[in-house]
């Protein structure tokens, strides 16, 4: 089965353009931030799910080595194994050259690299879809796994182009043309997901069986020059390899601080790393807990020593009697939302905040009922990097509404800047930072999102500014925390004198807090038939150009702030799904 996507003739833009395809959605990827797709129930892979077999080629343009190269890698399944219609699957996307920084990011079943000249962005307006480009078939070089694998996690070294997999049992590194380099083995073992600790530290009385080892995430150390492989075994070890020979330089076990990521293969795990020049960096983990708060916490700091073998990595930045630099959720939560949980759907760092998006359910009554009712919340939150007691941390409810609907399901979100042109129209400098957002209806059906769906763009500055106005007026003494997954019972603001600016980080007071009042996106456009399910941004040559996927299986590109022009262009009937996106704009152009 071959794909391709056709060469659009317009104004030129070129970039390598990845995608990849999934039962039901659709996820997009830009090299410099990553995405890795939300961890929601039915969204997530477990073993039965996995691929029999999988290939990646790569495809070779014409016009030489200077081009980028495209990849495509394609799976089969058998029946029994083929996931639901809501299951991610493993997906990766390869550029030849540097890329800026990497984050986790997840890599499910088949995915296709081809060579795009397009512009983009956004219409404010749905316009007539123009037809699908002609496809142009190219030669393939040929990778494959071994049976029964799958694929979960992928980053790219920015400065060798060397390519890490995260996937079931095993971490590959490959070269930029596919080839293998080393493989390091991670699995299967003896396991249960009841051990705790798990059987590697003690004794453990109930039964184990032979159990994969899924990748959880993967991240690029460049400072120590190693990569972080954290996986599903053993209530979720990882291990730390060499990045020239994937060599193990250490896996710590023996404490509880170094059980990161769970054994629950639906949970979302994101890892953003905090360098320094002369200190030890920091890993902050934003995890599901899957109704373990006591094992896990849902938002910690961790240190990152120097020595991979140190008795203090992964150990909390500070902790003490009744301090730490996490969050657990309560167990009286639970009393209240037996399901609770926090489902992780991007994070960032920006400037001298880390932010994490999600999607939280929460108990409401409706207008004119006295009744509650369970519904789901898109939530942005904010640490300070800085912050060990994790007092900083806040919560501001977020959503986007067009002609009287509400689009408040997050789906899925993109760091990007500006641009000059963009940056223009929406009166602000091209260096600022936008959040691009794909929301669907509603709030209700997390799992079978409705079909109608909007894009919608966040200034971060306005969203940091109304973080700051809600902690003025709650150390002046007004409203209540608003907080109600961790503090289950309503606690009034304190007043305190003090001056709060751009960077406060908080107190041991009024802390953590909630932002009750929703912030909304900007739309750009909505889609009624075909659920948006992914976005990505980036600027080129001043233009802040976006593109989304959509859950069956077309990539759309909006062209300019001022014109009415949409294109649409469809990956062909042996590709009926886009999963993920990856975009490297060719320097040559």
């Amino acid at each position: 089965m071959e794909s391709s996507i056709g060469q659009h003739q317009g104004n030129h833009y070129p970039e390598t353009l990845a995608a990849s395809g999934k039962a039901g959605a659709a996820r997009l990827m830009h090299p410099g931030r990553p995405v890795s797709p939300a961890a929601l129930p039915g969204r997530t892979q477990s073993p039965h799910q996995l691929l029999d077999s999988w290939e990646c080629r790569v495809l070779y343009p014409e016009g030489g080595p200077s081009l980028s190269a495209h990849i495509q890698c394609q799976g089969a399944s058998t029946p029994e194994s083929w996931p639901s219609e809501e299951a991610p699957v493993p997906s990766a996307t390869v550029p030849r050259g540097p890329v800026s920084e990497m984050k986790a990011m997840p890599w499910n079943w088949t995915c296709l690299l081809s060579h795009l000249l397009m512009v983009g962005m956004g219409s404010s307006t749905l316009l007539p879809r123009q037809p699908p480009p002609v496809s142009q078939k190219r030669s393939f070089v040929t990778f494959r796994g071994e049976p029964a694998e799958g694929f979960n996690h992928l980053v790219v070294d920015e400065r060798t182009g060397h390519i890490y997999l995260g996937a079931v049992n095993r971490i590959y590194k490959l070269s930029s043309d596919l080839k293998v380099l080393v493989t390091h083995q991670t699995g299967p073992d003896e396991d249960n997901p009841k051990c705790y600790p798990p059987r590697i530290v003690q004794t453990c009385n109930e039964p184990l069986t032979t159990t994969n080892n899924v990748n959880k995430m993967l991240l690029i150390d460049y400072k120590e020059n190693r990569l972080i492989a954290c996986g599903s075994l053993y209530q979720g070890i990882c291990k730390l390899l060499r990045l020239e020979d994937l060599f193990k330089l250490g896996e710590p076990f023996h404490k509880k601080e170094h059980y990161l990521s769970g054994v629950n293969e639906s949970g979302s795990v994101f890892g953003v790393i905090v360098s320094y020049s002369n200190l030890d960096d920091k890993l902050f983990i934003a995890t599901a807990v899957d109704g373990k708060p006591e094992y896990f916490p849902t938002i910690s700091s961790r240190k990152l020593t120097k020595n991979s073998e140190a008795d203090g990595m992964f150990a909390y930045v500070f902790h003490d009697e009744f301090v730490a630099s996490m969050i657990k959720i309560p167990s009286d939560t639970f009393t209240v939302i037996p399901d609770f949980d926090i489902y992780y759907v991007y994070g960032f760092s920006s400037g001298n905040f880390v932010y994490f998006l999600t999607l939280q359910p929460e108990m409401v009554s409706p207008p004119g009922s006295t009744t509650k009712e369970q519904v789901y919340t898109s939530k942005l939150v904010r640490l300070c990097k800085e912050d060990t007691a994790f007092n900083s941390y806040v919560e501001v409810p977020i959503g986007c509404e067009r002609g009287g609907v509400e689009y408040r399901l997050l789906q899925a979100a993109y760091l990007s800047k500006a641009g000059a042109v963009l940056a223009r129209t929406l009166g602000v400098r091209p260096e600022d930072d936008l959040l691009f957002t794909v929301f669907s209806k509603g709030q209700k059906r997390k799992m079978k999102s409705l079909d109608e769906s909007a894009l919608c763009i966040f200034i971060l500055k306005q969203i940091n500014d109304r973080i700051k106005e809600r902690l003025q007026s709650c150390y002046r003494g007004e409203g209540t925390l608003d907080l109600a997954w961790l503090k289950v019972k309503d606690i009034p603001c304190s007043s305190a004198l003090l001056t709060i600016d751009d960077n406060f980080c908080g107190l041991d007071m009024n802390a953590p807090l909630g932002v009750s009042e929703m912030v909304r996106g900007i739309p750009v456009f909505t889609e009624d038939r075909d659920r948006m399910t992914s976005v990505i941004a980036y600027v080129y040559k001043n233009h802040s150009l976006a593109f989304v996927g959509t859950k069956s299986g077309k990539l759309k590109k909006e062209q300019s702030w001022d014109h009415e022009e949409q294109d649409v262009i469809s990956l062909g009937a042996g590709f009926p799904e886009v999963d993920q996106l990856w975009i490297e704009v060719d320097p040559k152009h």
